[in-house]
């Protein structure tokens, strides 16, 4: 089965940002969709769900990239039919998720399981 995935506004503008920084970012992403295609909740301990509600699961998971050596970014996702991409941030630049942002995509998508 091959799972529908679709990026946030804000993902997009991260991606965008960080695309000009690293440039294999695209090639590694396509990587990844790989990974959740075969397992949405992720393989070990890169991957953290977050918020879990009733029919969604949030996900925080290290993401590798090509272009960083022995650092990485990191991903936030919502899992549910399929997968919606949330946030994408370098860890050196910023040290945790976005939660206002992970509210108002809740607050959007399951408004009754807040």
């Amino acid at each position: 089965m091959k799972m529908n995935f679709k990026n946030t506004t804000e993902f997009q503008k991260d991606f965008k940002k960080l695309l000009k920084k690293f440039r294999s970012l695209d090639e590694d992403l396509n990587e990844f969709k790989k990974v959740l295609n075969e397992e949405p909740l992720g393989i070990g301990k890169h991957f953290n769900v977050i918020k879990k509600t009733d029919s969604l699961y949030v996900v925080k998971a290290r993401f590798f990239c090509k272009s960083l050596k022995k650092k990485d970014l990191r991903i936030i996702y919502a899992y549910s039919l399929g997968i919606d991409f949330i946030e994408i941030y370098f860890k050196g630049e910023k040290e945790n998720e976005d939660y206002e942002r992970i509210k108002e995509y809740l607050k959007i998508t399951s408004p009754n399981e807040l």
